[in-house]
């Protein structure tokens, strides 16, 4: 049996490993680091009470046995300065001055690709099931009852997916959102695999 709930600091490890697989080759250039070792610092965000890799905004499915199976995240405009305060903080406690020189220009880099959402707008990511529940609508019923009880908003709600996975954006496609035209080309320092796309929640009008 599933049940959708608010994550908690207690899910940190389960959920710090899908959030890595939501988004692997980006964590891989943002981070710089093996899988284990980002995954290890994502625990460490996700059991702080602050910054957007926090239990505090995300939103989960959890087995019988209490094992989050999948999630998702949502991000508003007017968090986004003290989310990348919190995380350049947390990054030079983790990884020290020097790599995280390299971590914080990597990730400048990557947010002109992946950018914060705009005024009015809340973001949704993060969004990861574990392998053996993929394709068994785990994620269309966490993005249900996240919508259902607004913790997720219908209105304004965009997200970002890699233009070459296909099968993501058309979960994504299913559920409602349409892709929006790209605005400015892909940054030369980004990774040609990390290009994306911006879709929109399209909400049905009366």
């Amino acid at each position: 049996m599933i049940s959708y709930r608010g994550a908690t600091k207690a899910d940190a490890l389960d959920a710090a490993a899908l959030v890595f697989a939501s988004g692997a080759r980006e964590f891989g250039f943002f981070l710089g680091c093996s899988k284990e070792e980002s995954i290890a610092f994502l625990a460490l965000c996700f059991a702080s009470p602050g910054g957007r890799f926090s239990w505090r905004r995300h939103y989960v499915a959890a087995s019988s046995d209490g094992r989050v199976v999948s999630v998702l995240a949502a991000h508003a405009s007017q968090t986004t300065l003290a989310d990348n305060l919190h995380l350049a903080w947390m990054t030079l406690r983790s990884f020290g001055l020097r790599r995280t020189a390299g971590i914080l220009r990597r990730g400048i880099v990557l947010e002109m690709e992946l950018s914060p959402p705009k005024r009015e707008t809340v973001l949704l990511a993060h969004c990861a099931t574990r392998d053996e529940m993929q394709g068994a609508g785990a994620f269309s019923m966490l993005f249900a009852e996240a919508t259902a009880n607004r913790f997720l908003p219908v209105e304004n709600l965009v997200l970002d997916v890699l233009v070459s996975n296909v099968r993501a954006a058309a979960l994504y496609r299913r559920l409602g959102f349409v892709a929006l035209p790209r605005q400015r080309p892909r940054a030369r320092q980004l990774p040609a695999e990390l290009e994306s796309m911006r879709m929109r929640l399209k909400v049905p009008r009366d």
